[in-house]
């Protein structure tokens, strides 16, 4: 039976919404009752998902953005509070996924990397603070993965900036939890996004189903269901938590 937080009269601002976790996500927390801002570089893929929630009776609005500028992270977090009154969490989860060799990777590609993964989870945070309630407090939800903990070859500015999340994650939530600021990570398995099939084929998804404890590959609900939960008031004294949705991978070592 799936878990239905509430999330009512909550204004939750998700990066990277256009497509695979980000899309499921919004969609979860719009279907607890939260108004969702779909945050995308890809502005019909942002309306689409918007659309998509609209449909079903949420509520949604779609922004065009490239999280790695920190104008227009601020600007769109400005349009979306002005609506809403305020922001009330935030979802760092745009990313560019990429693997390759180190010595294949260039300068421009590491660049834009962390300049997605690291400086927009930065300006995400910043965009909540700008518009938070303190009497309400907020939540921020950064994306990690196993590959910040294990070595996983080829996937060296992957897990550079991976790492760099896992950090920024408990240094934030030692210094935001005094404002009423819970910040954790989600550190979700293999889920064959759109995204992540165009970088493996099946016979690679197969061999790591065998390699997962619970023999199974990630569903993009599963993220979705934990990431309703950590920004439920459930998870209220949940705070620099890196949340595993891997099916024991990354405890199986």
């Amino acid at each position: 039976m799936a878990i239905t937080p509430n999330l009512t009269d909550h204004a939750i601002l998700v990066t990277g919404a256009g497509r695979g976790l980000g899309k499921s996500m919004s969609e979860k927390l719009a279907s607890c009752g939260a108004t969702i801002a779909v945050v995308d570089l890809d502005p019909a893929a942002g309306e689409a998902v918007a659309a998509g929630i609209r449909a079903q009776g949420g509520k949604a609005h779609a922004y065009a953005a490239d999280v790695s500028s920190r104008p227009a992270v601020l600007d769109v977090a400005a349009r979306f509070a002005q609506i809403h009154g305020r922001i009330d969490a935030v979802v760092n989860n745009a990313m560019l996924l990429r693997y390759e060799p180190v010595d294949q990777v260039t300068e421009d590609v590491l660049s834009r990397m962390v300049s997605i993964g690291i400086n927009g989870s930065v300006w995400g945070a910043q965009a909540l603070l700008a518009h938070l309630d303190p009497q309400r407090g907020g939540a921020i939800i950064n994306m990690a993965s196993p590959v910040a903990e294990r070595g996983f070859p080829n996937t060296s500015a992957y897990s550079l900036v991976k790492g760099a999340i896992v950090t920024l994650t408990k240094v934030l939530a030692a210094e935001l939890g005094p404002r009423g600021v819970r910040v954790n990570a989600l550190a979700p398995g293999s889920v064959p996004t759109p995204g992540a099939l165009g970088l493996n084929d099946k016979a690679e998804y197969e061999r790591r189903a065998r390699t997962i404890p619970m023999r199974r590959l990630g569903r993009e609900e599963d993220n979705a269901e934990a990431c309703a939960f950590l920004l439920s008031p459930e998870a209220s004294f949940i705070n620099g938590e890196i949340l595993h949705v891997d099916g024991g991978i990354a405890a199986a070592g």
